[in-house]
C-alpha cells in the first residue's frame, strides 16, 4: 500500500493556510499555534524549529514530544470521513489537526476546541 501524498508535504507549506483560514474568521496565529502545541506537545520554540526545518507531516507527528491523550475526544466528520473510522494513525493525526483548525475558524471557544 502506498503512502498518501500529504505525508511527504512539509507542515511549513500548509501552516500559512491554517493561519489564513483562522485569520479570515477573526482568529489569530497565536490560537493556531496553541492548537498545534496542545495536540503535539510541542513548545512554541520547537514548533518554530519544525517549521523552519520544513519537517514533513509524517515525521512531524512521529517525532511529536507528547501527543495529547485528549485528542481521542475529537469526533465528527472531516473531508467526508468520520474521525472514528480513520484507521491509519498518521492520517488520523493529520485529520485531528484539520478538524481543530476548522473548529477554530467556525468560531468555537478555545476551551471547547482543546477539549477542556
Amino acid at each position: 500500500m502506498t503512502k498518501h501524498r500529504i505525508y511527504s508535504i512539509s507542515v511549513a507549506s500548509v501552516y500559512p493556510h491554517y493561519v489564513a483560514k483562522a485569520e479570515k474568521r477573526g482568529r489569530t496565529k497565536a490560537e493556531v499555534d496553541e492548537i498545534i502545541c496542545w495536540l503535539t506537545g510541542h513548545s512554541r520554540q520547537s514548533l518554530d524549529d519544525q517549521l523552519a526545518e520544513k519537517t514533513n507531516f509524517e515525521d512531524f507527528f512521529a517525532q511529536a514530544p507528547q501527543m495529547n491523550p485528549s485528542r481521542s475526544l475529537i469526533t465528527g466528520v472531516i473531508c467526508g470521513v468520520r474521525m472514528e473510522d480513520i484507521q491509519e494513525t498518521t492520517m488520523r493525526e493529520i485529520r485531528y489537526l484539520d478538524k481543530l483548525i476548522d473548529e477554530l475558524a467556525k468560531g468555537k471557544a478555545m476551551e471547547k476546541i482543546l477539549r477542556k
